[in-house]
């Protein structure tokens, strides 16, 4: 059973306390990545964004102070 919460941009900026705009400028394709943070249902313009895996990467990221770069895979590189 899939219990994947799915969010809209204004859902996910209540919860993560951002702006939409933001979501969308800067984070949409640099920290979240599709197929990994949001989907594009049937092939569509509609963006929903996953809950569970934006909140674990969050978690995991939020005390790491080194520099790093998202990269399309999922991973990161650090520098």
């Amino acid at each position: 059973m899939n219990t994947t919460e799915y969010l809209t941009t204004e859902e996910l900026a209540e919860r993560i306390r951002y702006e939409a705009r933001t979501i969308r400028e800067r984070l949409k394709d640099s920290v979240l990545l599709e197929g990994i943070h949001y989907i594009r249902p049937f092939g569509g313009r509609k963006i929903l964004y996953m809950w569970e895996p934006i909140q674990r990467d969050m978690a995991m990221h939020s005390g790491h102070h080194s520099i790093s770069i998202p990269m399309a895979n999922g991973g990161r590189m650090h520098g």
